[in-house]
């Protein structure tokens, strides 16, 4: 990959659940800078993957290492405190309190580490005009909502202001899970407007159903089918591979090759 440091690896990661072995001696590495993305069917292990990498799930064998320090035991807090930013599928806010408030109080709480009350009273008071919490509403487009309160914004907004909460936080890897879920054309075409301003001075991870929807944004693209990593590449690469097209689309490769039609 161009000489650039390795960010995550995982080697031969296993994680069963009873009898089903949902991720089956996966090794994956992500490196520095890097906009990558992990797709596959429902039951093919991406999310179990992920979970794995963030923390959530314990690999029963294999190991995962960050910045090659082994974090294979590591707590999701500790993971996060080391700069792996994780967000997840449905929006984790503070709906209550205003946008700039849940702004104030990511900024807050990873580069003051004030307690609660005390970073509820000076968010909510004099700590909104911080410099950094004016540009990231700029560049997320959450000025004309900076007062409303999260429970009466739109899903999309709702998104865009978790993955800008995120990003606050200033971590090495922001892993996004399913970040376009549920969202109309126009707010993906929001989301991914602004993980692009990001690209080349961030390491990305997305875990996504909708390929259509980030295979031009991404420089990398891993698909998983029945708990194994089956084409990695670039997202031609990886569209193209036989595995892929035979299990991922379901497309009969060998009458294809043979010329024959299929349904």
């Amino acid at each position: 990959m161009d000489g650039r440091a390795e960010t995550i690896r995982a080697d031969k990661v296993t994680k069963r659940f009873g009898g089903l072995t949902a991720v089956d001696q996966v090794s994956y590495v992500l490196h520095e800078n890097e906009v990558a993305g992990i797709i596959g069917s429902n039951g093919a292990g991406k999310t179990t993957f992920f979970n794995l990498l963030t923390g959530y799930y314990l690999p029963d064998e294999g190991t995962i290492s960050y910045c090659g320090e082994d974090v294979t035991r590591m707590t999701p807090q500790q993971r996060v405190a080391r700069g792996m930013m994780r967000t997840f599928q449905l929006t984790s806010t503070f709906d209550n309190l205003s946008v700039v408030d849940n702004l104030g109080l990511a900024y807050f709480r990873a580069h003051k580490k004030s307690g609660l009350m005390q970073l509820l009273f000076n968010t909510r008071k004099s700590q909104r005009n911080e410099p950094k919490i004016v540009q990231t509403m700029d560049t997320f487009d959450l000025q004309d909502v900076r007062d409303r309160e999260v429970k009466n914004l739109s899903l999309g907004e709702k998104r865009r202001l978790e993955i800008a909460m995120a990003i606050l936080v200033d971590p090495k890897v922001l892993l996004l899970d399913e970040p376009l879920a549920g969202l109309a054309e126009s707010e993906i075409q929001s989301i991914l407007g602004v993980l692009r301003k990001h690209v080349g001075h961030q390491t990305i991870l997305i875990v996504e159903h909708k390929l259509s929807h980030v295979q031009d944004f991404l420089q990398r693209l891993t698909v998983m089918h029945e708990g194994r990593i089956i084409a990695d590449g670039t997202a031609e690469e990886a569209l193209r591979h036989p595995e892929v097209r035979r299990s991922y689309w379901q497309i009969d490769v060998t009458a294809e090759s043979a010329g024959v039609a299929t349904p």
